[in-house]
């Protein structure tokens, strides 16, 4: 099993993808298939809904219920384990130490800089790429 907790950019580009074949689509795929599994807490659920709602996205409303209720609904709700450095966006927190609740798991983002540079902070490719790897 591949535990993942997933940043609200990784959801938002997968959704504004055109293709079904690129990265995120995938990713997306994977998670939905029950590949990853991924981790989230309430904290984390709420901003997911409320990054989705946002109008510039023009996201359907049911689209973005589905995907969070999926997330919800094959997913694990983790407690925050508290990291006691300094983060490059302490907004991006509860996703770090949330993904710090399992040893086996990993922070899917697009934007790496946001977090400590660490091994369980990965890009959607490097996920896939996991992902593959494991089955």
């Amino acid at each position: 099993m591949i535990y993942a907790v997933l940043d609200n950019n990784v959801l938002v580009s997968a959704l504004l993808s055109k293709s079904a074949e690129s990265t995120l689509s995938k990713l997306i795929s994977a998670v939905i298939q029950k590949n990853i599994t991924p981790l989230y807490s309430r904290e984390i659920i709420d901003e997911y809904r409320e990054v989705l709602a946002r109008k510039k996205f023009h996201f359907p409303i049911e689209l973005q219920k589905a995907l969070v209720n999926r997330i919800i609904n094959i997913g694990i709700d983790s407690e925050r384990i508290h990291f006691d450095e300094v983060m490059p966006d302490e907004d991006d927190r509860v996703f770090y130490e949330v993904a710090l609740s399992r040893d086996d798991a990993y922070l899917v983002t697009s934007n790496q800089t946001y977090f400590p540079v660490t091994p369980i902070v990965v890009t959607p490719a490097e996920m896939l790429e996991i992902q593959k790897k494991r089955y």
